[in-house]
């Protein structure tokens, strides 16, 4: 089935036969749907601290800084940002010349309110000898559109999110990359440095770079810090190939393979290698503007505070099980991982070797909002490999749909996965761990895609925060939907929390 042309494409990737042979595999099999025990809720996964204990996190949170440990912000931010324009693309291609839809009209309606108002302007002016009014005005709505959206003008369709202009100030408008480098500032730096690290598509490194170079300086000098900015692209091994919907490969007109980037998931190479005690994780397009960033910045500590105080407790039971446990510590021990970490044999097993290994072992706390509809993951307590239960973030397409208590489950969850993530990378013995060999290699997706017309098969790998962080201790912590301001259209910019 691969020719030896094939073999010397994969190997340039630096992927190897066998992974490729599994991977079509996998086509065929599909993955298996997880098992569920329940939807999590407050009392069963969720804490929801009162604000007496959200100040005592904060101030564990803010020692564990005093101590000089290595905080860095991890912000995924390839994406392009096409999907959300998709409504003005449609608009640019309609057989109508005026704002039909709602939304159009609530686009054009509001046009003066985003950010990006005067830089779309003056390219108008520049490039139609008319600025935005007088261009609406001729009836010529589509100008303006096509200016935002195309190369030749702002180029808005094709830019990844991170550097559209999002937020308004005195001095002028934000990115999400900016607004992300100034909470690094407020709650992730330690030694009078902030450690931001963005993921970031090859085509677009030299435009983050060049943004970063214009703009990091004013930012350190505002909060009296340095930054230390860094980036990554996601790696040409960790794209899958595609198949034909017989479960053959995919070929390119050249006859070629086809190979699609593996997803999100396929960042945890990329967290693997982030030096650091302590690692936040948070999409770029969820910020908010200054006047809103206190309550973000407040949660963000609790969070952080809940980590390292259950870490710390971790670390403890992992020295008495070196030094040897008694069977009332080994009870101890275990009533700690099934409360604290809601990690449980169901046989109640209390031996050393097992309670090592759940205990030592990276841990994330995972901020989750109560559920208002979005699309996404929520947070479940699933059966894993082993035959224990704890705590996973699912996504609709891992839960059996004709499972009827299982839908209900997903349905009448109470709680929605926002990714705000704060994760504890280290262990007891300061030493790093291997972050994919904590992967449940059994989580991919398989989804149907099309190209030059052609149907095909894509594979993802185990999401980052579903499977790739499977055999992780989770905790979930409830925070204000305050904290969840995500831009998936560009009308969401007229929200109030973005003006």
């Amino acid at each position: 089935m691969l020719s030896q042309q094939d073999l010397k494409q994969i190997a340039q990737k630096g992927i190897s036969q066998e992974q490729i042979e599994n991977q079509l595999n996998e086509f065929k099999t599909g993955f298996p749907f997880l098992k569920l025990e329940a939807a999590a809720g407050i009392g069963r996964g969720i804490i929801a601290p009162d604000a007496d204990e959200r100040k005592t996190y904060e101030d564990i949170w803010n020692a564990y800084k005093a101590e000089g440990k290595r905080v860095v912000k991890f912000v995924p931010a390839s994406g392009a940002a096409s999907r959300m324009f998709k409504n003005m693309f449609a608009f640019v291609d309609a057989d109508y010349d005026v704002p039909t839809t709602d939304f159009e009209k609530k686009y054009f309606d509001n046009i003066e309110k985003f950010a990006f108002y005067d830089a779309l302007d003056a390219i108008c002016q520049k490039n139609e000898g008319k600025g935005i009014k007088a261009l609406i005005a001729d009836g010529n709505y589509k100008a303006v559109a096509a200016n935002m959206l195309r190369a030749e003008g702002l180029n808005y369709g094709q830019l990844p999110k991170g550097l559209l202009l999002f937020h308004k100030y005195p001095e002028g408008p934000r990115t999400p990359m900016e607004e992300h480098l100034v909470e690094g500032a407020l709650y992730a730096a330690s030694n009078g440095e902030a450690h931001v690290h963005f993921t970031v598509s090859h085509e677009h490194m030299e435009l983050f770079k060049a943004k970063v170079a214009e703009k990091a300086d004013s930012f350190a000098k505002k909060y009296g810090i340095k930054y230390d900015i860094t980036f990554s692209e996601q790696k040409p091994s960790t794209d899958t190939v595609a198949a034909n919907p017989d479960n053959t490969p995919f070929r390119n007109d050249d006859g070629s393979l086809l190979f699609r980037p593996g997803g999100h998931g396929a960042l945890i190479e990329n967290l693997n290698e982030i030096e650091a005690n302590v690692i936040f994780i948070k999409n770029i397009d969820n910020v908010v503007p200054d006047r809103l960033k206190p309550e973000t910045v407040e949660w963000k500590q609790v969070i952080a505070g809940v980590l390292v105080s259950l870490q710390k407790q971790a670390f403890e039971y992992l020295k008495v099980l070196d030094a040897g446990a008694s069977e009332a510590q080994l009870k101890e021990i275990a009533d700690f991982v099934a409360k604290n970490l809601c990690t449980d044999a169901k046989s109640n097993k209390a031996d050393a070797d097992y309670l090592r290994k759940k205990l030592n072992r990276p841990m994330r706390v995972c901020g989750v909002v109560k559920n208002v509809g979005e699309p996404g993951g929520g947070p479940f307590l699933t059966y894993n490999q082993d035959g224990t239960v704890s705590l996973q973030i699912l996504e609709s397409s891992q839960i059996d749909t004709n499972n009827e208590e299982y839908m209900k489950m997903f349905t009448q969850g109470t709680h929605f996965n926002p990714v705000d993530l704060v994760c504890a990378v280290k262990d007891y013995k300061g030493q790093p761990f291997d972050l994919p060999k904590f992967v449940d290699k059994t989580t991919g997706f398989i989804s149907s895609k099309s190209k030059s017309g052609k149907e095909l098969k894509a594979l993802e790998l185990p999401g980052l925060w579903n499977g790739a962080m499977s055999d992780w201790s989770t905790v979930f912590v409830e925070v204000p939907l305050g904290t969840f301001n995500p831009v998936k259209t560009v009308n969401d910019l007229l929200r109030d929390q973005h003006q």
